[in-house]
């Protein structure tokens, strides 16, 4: 699915790939985050404070959503970062084959799988075995199917909710890069989504096998779900999986799934002939948590 006026389909330039290099290839990316990581959990007030004041004035962040009106009452940048909204500020779709938006953000592509391949930017793609960790068996179960890539900016809700009531069976922990995931690197780094740490979660839906995977990026100074915790990256140096079939772990749809600290983008997957997404899901179009993402046909 291509979409000439977005951003992320336009031919990167010379210049986009002199910048993405100095900025992205050489920076010390896993360091950096991990600075990013202390500097926004420091509970001394005055630090806090600014920070949170110069975030809020620099990204217009709307905070009469917020639960906590008060922003300066949280402990740390962290977690005013990760706030919680008032009840209803999100409604959550809830037609009987209705999937919701997990994230507050923008689509970055959405479309087919074909081939194994999920189209990236305009000369981009990567490989769907590569984003779920090397495994063909993973991979099988979403060939043909159906994706929705989604973008989330500093000022975004940073919440990941469930599309569908999932049980979930399978966590995958996969280390890699931190490149930066705005439009530009997207455009200039090949594969960047299947080279980026990132977290994959696979449930059982209604509509079949669905994966929720959270990529990490520069200062993503850490991904978090409600059933493992923050996962610690900087003690992960490779591949973990977890079976988690026999935890009983079922998410109902809307229900809080995990967080990013920090922002980044969240990739969602059907299996083949399992979901339309809506007319909206288009590239570059804003979407919030809980509107319609598409309809399930089971």
């Amino acid at each position: 699915m291509e979409h000439p006026q977005h951003p992320a389909n336009v031919t990167a330039s010379l210049s986009d790939y002199i910048s993405t290099f100095l900025t992205q290839h050489i920076s010390p990316h896993h360091a950096l985050t991990r600075l990013m990581y202390i500097l926004t959990r420091a509970r001394y007030a005055r630090w806090k404070n600014w920070q949170i004041r110069w975030f809020i004035k620099r990204y217009q962040v709307d905070m009469s959503i917020a639960l906590e009106a008060d922003a300066f009452v949280h402990p740390n940048f962290n977690t005013f970062f990760t706030r919680a909204l008032k009840p209803g500020a999100r409604p959550v779709v809830h037609g009987d084959h209705d999937i919701a938006c997990p994230v507050d953000g923008a689509v970055s592509q959405a479309g087919v799988i074909r081939d194994g391949r999920i189209f990236q930017a305009k000369g981009q793609d990567y490989s769907l075995e590569t984003l779920l960790g090397g495994s063909t068996e993973r991979a099988a179960a979403f060939m043909g199917g159906t994706y929705a890539t989604l973008y989330l900016s500093p000022r975004d809700y940073h919440r990941i909710h469930m599309p569908l009531t999932g049980r979930l069976i399978e966590t995958i922990y996969i280390p890699g890069r931190l490149f930066s995931v705005n439009p530009r690197t997207t455009r200039c780094v090949p594969g960047l989504f299947a080279r980026n740490e990132r977290l994959v979660a696979i449930f059982e839906t209604a509509a079949g096998p669905m994966a929720l995977v959270l990529v990490g990026a520069m200062f993503v100074a850490g991904i978090e779900t409600v059933w493992t915790g923050p996962i610690h990256q900087h003690t992960l140096n490779t591949l973990k999986a977890w079976d988690n079939r026999a935890d009983n772990v079922t998410l109902q749809h809307g229900a809080e799934m995990g967080r990013f600290n920090m922002g980044s983008t969240a990739i969602v997957l059907f299996g083949a002939n399992q979901m339309d997404l809506a007319a909206s899901i288009q590239p570059a179009a804003p979407v919030q948590m809980g509107q319609l993402l598409g309809t399930h046909r089971q």
